[in-house]
């Protein structure tokens, strides 16, 4: 059973992660093609990736196992590919005898690649770097449009269950056997694993390709992560709303877009970063989608923070 103790203060403190990470979200779409679970909904895609998954991925397998208990190391909190290889890189001085025990008595190959890996051997880590490389092009490349729309429309809903029902509520949401004993929260699935939050709060991460029960792990800050199944997997995704034909007739494409982007609050500049617009293009079309109803913004100290209306989500999800 998992058991996650709160404080009071933790409770308080509980967030969703800004975006999905690319190189957790690759970690996972591994985990999830050698399970057998969810057969009908991921069966056709790991008959897909099974054909198109490169021979040097392989070495990946002996550290990404199905239970998805794996090390932290490979699948670090980074917001692209490079920087998610650096810090891969940089865990080399820090792996332990222990792990290398733990990672070994799992893997299903030979004990000797990781050996040499934990060796810091210099070719074992190149290995690594190009199955790392070879993976993310065939599972995340192709389809971040996708994962981000599935990790955006549960945040949107689940914030939304917040607000109305409260955290016991949208945190007993992320799986069927999750609830609730006193301030703990329970998962009556295996392995077990009890940890008290301690006053350092949660952050949620819904993932695409997760379909396990929540798994816990650390965050680089101190807090601890919760990653969960996203309500919509990956293979069940449709093309980007943004890109819909009779949305952007609508709206007008921009516009689309940025209504997209809020389904998870944004300030003025993140929506310029990621959509490659300049501000005030940016503050010209929030301010329409305002008026429309679609988006509230809110200023936090310096920020200006926009955010989907519930008619905004509607209107996502509607197929207009």
């Amino acid at each position: 059973m998992l058991r996650v103790h709160f404080t009071a203060e933790d409770l308080f403190d509980v967030t969703f992660a800004a975006e999905p990470l690319p190189l957790v979200e690759l970690a996972l779409a591994l985990v999830a093609w050698q399970r057998t679970d969810e057969r009908a909904v991921f069966g056709p895609w790991r008959g897909r990736v099974g054909r198109e998954m490169p021979g040097r991925v392989r070495p990946l397998l002996d550290l990404l196992r199905p239970d998805g208990d794996n090390p932290q190391f490979v699948e670090p909190y980074a917001r692209s590919l490079e920087e998610g290889l650096a810090a891969v890189r940089d865990h080399a001085p820090l792996l332990t005898p222990d792990g290398l025990r733990h990672a070994a008595a799992r893997a299903p190959g030979s004990a000797s690649w990781l050996r040499a890996l934990w060796g810091r051997d210099r070719e074992a880590w190149d290995q690594l770097d190009s199955a790392i490389r070879s993976a993310y092009e065939v599972l995340i490349a192709p389809h971040w449009p996708r994962i981000r729309q599935s990790y955006r429309a549960d945040v949107a809903w689940r914030t939304r269950l917040l607000a109305a029902h409260g955290i016991k509520a949208c945190l007993a949401s992320t799986h069927p056997e999750a609830g609730w004993s006193g301030t703990a929260f329970e998962v009556g699935r295996p392995p077990d694993y009890d940890v008290r939050l301690g006053g350092r709060g949660l952050i949620l991460m819904p993932s695409s390709f997760w379909t396990g029960r929540p798994l816990l792990a650390a965050h680089p800050d101190g807090a601890h992560v919760l990653l969960y199944p996203a309500l919509t997997p990956l293979p069940l995704t449709a093309p980007d709303r943004a890109a819909d034909g009779a949305l952007d007739a609508l709206l007008g494409r921009t516009r689309a877009a940025v209504l997209q982007s809020l389904l998870q609050r944004r300030t003025t500049s993140e929506l310029a970063r990621d959509l490659g617009i300049s501000l005030p293009s940016v503050s010209e079309h929030t301010r329409t989608l305002r008026a429309a109803g679609l988006i509230t913004t809110e200023r936090d100290g310096k920020a200006v923070l926009h955010a989907a209306t519930g008619l905004g989500v509607d209107l996502l999800h509607s197929g207009a």
